[in-house]
């Protein structure tokens, strides 16, 4: 009796994983009990496949989800799970565009990205016209734009293809290794193979080195990309891709190669980011930018959200410019370290933190000579940044007094949860020379800083340094 007691006062839900694995133990039942159970249950029971491995009866819920779309969503892909990604792509059916029956797969949309925030299905509001939020919106081979279009040609059923519409929604990586070169052919032969009614929508392109991906590129439909980052490229390679991205979200540029900022192909490259009105992130590394980033901004929209000019050779013309942009009062992420500031007037960046005091969130300046003058000139425009959570000025020629003052201009910022700071000079026998670092005085300036920040009462921050 205290037995059955104890198991009735059980969590609904540790009841249910139990019972789910229980079924997934025995492999062939659960495979055979799929005709049968409530569809309500393919959720949990999916999940708990995904991340045990269950590659069999992960499959052969694939070939019957009885839902419009099966997300990856936020469930952990470790190396085990990126085999049953493969798995669930090689499994996928094409449906017949009349097969109604209750039992039927009804799986259209299969999302095999990783780390998106959304649910494994999505909630369905009816029957006649099921709904997935992640679908593909752009493309005119998406699901919502051929059945709008068949919808207003000819809205009589048996007018429709022989095959539903489906669409493999993925994120990838064209860097040349072996394991992307095959997932990529297994897409190209899943696409072959459904005769022109799957859709392959890539909304995350990673390119490393444009020869690796130049033959790849003319398989993709451009305009589905979301996210573009390209590594090694000629900045006439990349125009190619922007000109028929108008949808982007985020464009991240590394080691672009271009002759000149005064010619056609800069131009070109600038009237392509004048279209993006969906930017809300652009990073260019290693992107010579002197004196013209007043061009650069000027093509991008004012709501821009985070921006990353790490190595870009930024002159006090181009940081003049930038504070008085119409970024400069919108940003969330400045990134501008590895780039020398060593003139006199810092006015116009005390202007550009003055102006980004309500948005500002993450400050990056690393690398960029900031003397005690320059730090102690900006440190109250600084402090009025209120929403700052991130600040990271490593490898700053700062001394131990300096690194005192700016603690006590920090630690009222509430928000402020990290400070990746520099090691003071004395903490050197010459500042910055490898294997000159007195590790003592490091840990002397580390205690020091453990304490006051308990005196202060400020727990919550975490002040942080690197040393080689």
């Amino acid at each position: 009796m205290m037995e059955f007691m104890m198991m009735d006062e059980r969590d609904p839900s540790s009841l249910l994983e139990l019972a789910i694995q229980s079924l997934l133990s025995n492999e062939p039942v659960a495979i055979h009990s799929l005709e049968e159970i409530p569809r309500e249950l393919f959720v949990p029971l999916f999940s708990a496949a995904f991340m045990g491995g269950y590659r069999k009866t992960l499959t052969a819920m694939v070939k019957i989800w009885p839902f419009t779309c099966l997300h990856i969503g936020t469930l952990s892909v470790q190396e085990p799970q990126r085999a049953l990604l493969k798995d669930m792509v090689e499994c996928l059916q094409f449906l017949p565009a009349q097969d109604s029956s209750s039992r039927s797969p009804k799986l259209r949309i299969l999302d095999v990205r990783q780390g998106v925030d959304c649910r494994t299905t999505c909630p369905e509001f009816g029957v006649r016209s099921p709904t997935c939020f992640h679908g593909c919106t752009h493309s005119t081979r998406s699901i919502l734009k051929l059945e709008n279009h068949c919808g207003i040609v000819d809205p009589k059923p048996e007018s429709q293809s022989s095959m539903q519409p489906m669409e493999l929604l993925v994120d990838l990586s064209l860097d040349g290794t072996l394991r992307e070169r095959e997932f990529f052919a297994l897409l190209l032969n899943k696409v072959e193979q459904s005769s022109g009614s799957l859709h392959l929508c890539c909304r995350d392109l990673q390119i490393d080195r444009f020869a690796y991906a130049r033959n790849a590129l003319k398989f993709l439909d451009l305009t589905c990309i979301q996210n573009l980052a390209v590594d090694q490229a000629s900045l006439s390679e990349v125009t190619t891709l922007l000109a028929h991205m108008i949808y982007l979200d985020s464009l991240s540029l590394s080691k672009i190669t271009f002759r000149s900022l005064h010619g056609k192909v800069f131009r070109v490259f600038l009237n392509y980011l004048g279209r993006m009105n969906c930017l809300k992130e652009l990073n260019l590394s290693s992107f010579s930018l002197t004196d013209h980033l007043d061009s650069l901004l000027r093509a991008l929209p004012p709501d821009l959200d985070f921006l990353y000019l790490p190595f870009c050779e930024i002159s006090y013309r181009d940081l003049k410019f930038l504070s008085q942009s119409a970024q400069a009062t919108h940003l969330k992420l400045l990134n501008l370290s590895n780039n020398r500031m060593y003139w006199d007037d810092c006015g116009p960046f005390q202007i550009l933190l003055q102006k980004l005091s309500n948005t500002l969130q993450h400050l990056a300046i690393n690398h960029c000579h900031l003397t005690d003058a320059i730090l102690s000139a900006i440190l109250p425009a600084l402090s009025k940044c209120s929403h700052l959570r991130v600040i990271s000025f490593v490898s700053n020629p700062i001394s131990m007094p300096m690194l005192m003052r700016i603690f006590h201009y920090l630690t009222p910022l509430m928000e402020l949860k990290y400070v990746i700071y520099p090691i003071p000079i004395h903490c050197y026998e010459q500042w910055h020379l490898h294997g000159s670092l007195d590790r003592q005085k490091l840990a002397d300036v580390q205690a020091q800083l453990k304490a006051m920040l308990q005196a202060a009462k400020r727990s919550d921050m975490n002040w942080i340094t690197y040393s080689q």
